[in-house]
């Protein structure tokens, strides 16, 4: 696969994807955080209904995604989650692009701060985009995790 993908990015509510799209959707989250982290949980956690969720297609192929959700649903704060690049497409810089445009949709939207719950060994990328430590590591789904915040300028 050359580097050159061009991805067709969609933000959009999960009863705007059509059936194939949210198998396509479904199966490359679970592939990320359930099968590649080992990790048994409850992927399907009753919130992307309320979610807007970013998607950068390949093809019918997910490459990169990352919900959001509105203030209230999972902290006082936005926040987003379920952030992932596709393995295929790893090292490309995708992973970075996806938080632009999330941050500057949410920055468009809400005039607060950005929590996020994040793992602890993408600290730095986070603080690369200003997000700062907020709590201790704590233990979620057998995996470490630190709530960060981003501040508005």
């Amino acid at each position: 696969m050359s580097k050159q993908n061009t991805f067709n990015w969609q933000w959009c509510r999960l009863q705007e994807l059509s059936a194939s799209q949210l198998y396509a959707l479904f199966a490359a989250r679970e592939s990320v955080f359930v099968v590649e982290q080992h990790c048994a949980y409850q992927e399907l956690d009753g919130r992307d209904f309320e979610a807007s969720h970013l998607i950068a297609w390949s093809g019918t192929e997910i490459a990169a995604y990352l919900r959001v959700l509105a203030p209230g649903v999972k902290f006082s704060q936005p926040t987003m989650g379920r952030v992932m690049t596709a393995k295929a497409f790893r090292g490309r810089g995708l992973g970075r692009e996806l938080m632009e445009r999330a941050l500057k949709h949410i920055d468009e939207i809400y005039p607060e701060s950005v929590r996020i719950g994040a793992q602890i060994h993408l600290e730095k990328f986070y603080r690369s985009f200003r997000f700062e430590p907020v709590s201790e590591p704590y233990m979620e789904d057998g995996i470490p995790h630190i709530e960060m915040v981003r501040e508005r300028r």
